[in-house]
């Protein structure tokens, strides 16, 4: 099994390319379900999760042509790919493929859609904590669609198609806003998602689906409306850039010290993650190529952070900002509402010295002088990567392993620390 090494100490000078959104990509690449034309979509990363989710797919008969790398174009870009569902060979989303990413549960949407009938496996569990499916099903029932749980499976029918309603979720929920979204896009009449989330992602779904012939409007907002036409046709979509990718270089630079050029990143994306950057001492400029982030020898002023839906503070950057906060000055509280088990790599942090207290929701941090490096492993994939972050300014060599969590989320992640100055490096078992 893979591990990261890291010597800490050296800072972070130069530029870093984000990388296109897994959180978008692998909604958009769910949407080709909706049509028998092709989805062309650029910018895509090369990731597990993305290479998962091609093999799911590819189960319910979709064809997937890579395009091959242009002249002179960097190493690190995203790929091309296009995906045609021209006939869906079978409606049954197996657990053995479900079980290996929660995302795909949502070809439940697109499959009851366009066929009238979908069985898709329940995802199950997750090592951050539940996160169930109810609101998924309540809104396609809403939607017409019948459903039933039949030995761990969801199997909704709609022999009729689907009729446009108002759905109101309990809570946003991003899973269920691009779940519905889709689903509505084939219904007949008009849908209203009501607390809908608001995510960049989210918006991303939605200009994609209208390229390809979809009626939405108010993505972006608390409230959808989508009106359903009888079928969608091909399109070509350019995925947006990772916002968490690029708001964890903007934190492990903070945390490093140095000087780097997020290129491609986009600031409007990550405007509470910036301010709170800001007011912890480093340096944020806006500029024309992305975002640029830099700390000199400053120290890091504790900051007080609590998770939200956006535009609030992002749960998905909570363990990467954490790892900043051990080396603030001061002490900072950081209240995660998101999810309810999302503190595992605390016990991790802590065997690099850092000190921090567990208080049901709410994690208290006192930070340190210095940390030292030490053998750590990684429990989830954001976890993982504030590990990195912490590595990369303590004294001496970090090994991170159980890795593949990195592999995830983050695209040549060693590489692209390791060209701005790291000293990062994977070692195979």
């Amino acid at each position: 099994m893979d591990r990261m090494r890291i010597v800490g100490g050296a800072p972070l000078e130069g530029s870093i390319p984000i990388s296109g959104a897994k959180n978008a990509a692998l909604p958009l690449m769910i949407a080709s379900l909706l049509t028998d034309e092709t989805l062309t979509l650029e910018n895509v990363p090369r990731l597990a999760d993305v290479s998962k989710l091609f093999h799911i797919l590819a189960n319910h008969g979709v064809d997937t042509a890579f395009q091959g790398k242009r002249c002179g174009q960097d190493d690190l870009a995203g790929q091309t790919v296009s995906l045609c569902a021209r006939a869906i060979v079978d409606t049954t989303a197996p657990y053995e493929l479900v079980s290996t990413m929660r995302a795909s549960f949502w070809v439940i949407g697109p499959l009851v859609a366009r066929t009238g009938e979908a069985r898709v496996s329940l995802p199950g569990g997750c090592a951050i904590g539940t996160r169930p499916v109810d609101f998924f099903i309540e809104g396609l029932r809403t939607l017409g669609a019948d459903i039933e749980i039949d030995r761990g499976y969801v199997v909704a029918t709609a022999r009729a198609g689907l009729v446009g309603s108002r759905v109101r979720l309990p809570k946003p929920s991003v899973g269920a806003t691009h779940t519905l979204m889709m689903a509505a896009t084939l219904a007949r009449g008009e849908t209203v998602i009501e607390n809908a989330a608001r995510e960049p992602e989210v918006v991303d779904l939605a200009e994609c689906l209208i390229a390809m012939g979809a009626k939405i409007e108010g993505h972006g907002s608390a409230t959808i409306y989508v009106d359903g036409v009888s079928r969608l046709g091909g399109a070509r979509h350019h995925v947006l850039p990772d916002r968490i990718e690029a708001g964890t270089y903007a934190l492990a630079t903070a945390m490093a010290g140095g000087d780097v050029t997020l290129e491609g990143a986009s600031a409007e994306h990550l405007e509470r993650p910036l301010e709170l950057m800001r007011e912890a001492g480093a340096e944020i400029t806006v500029t024309n190529r992305g975002i640029r982030v830099k700390r000199n020898g400053h120290g890091i002023h504790a900051v007080d952070a609590d998770t939200a839906p956006y535009p609030g503070f992002p749960t998905d950057l909570q363990a990467q900002f954490m790892a900043l906060m051990t080396a603030g000055k001061g002490t900072s509280r950081i209240t995660e509402t998101i999810f309810e088990n999302r503190f595992m790599h605390v016990q991790e942090l802590a065997r690099l010295g850092a000190r921090i207290s567990l208080d049901g929701q709410t994690a208290t941090v006192e930070g340190v002088s210095r940390l030292k490096g030490a053998p750590v492993m990684a429990t989830d994939l954001r976890a993982s990567v504030s590990l990195v972050i912490a590595g990369l300014a303590a004294e001496g060599e970090t090994e991170v392993s159980r890795i593949y969590h990195l592999d995830r989320g983050f695209e040549r992640l060693e590489h692209k620390l390791a060209r701005c100055g790291a000293q990062i490096t994977r070692v195979s078992a």
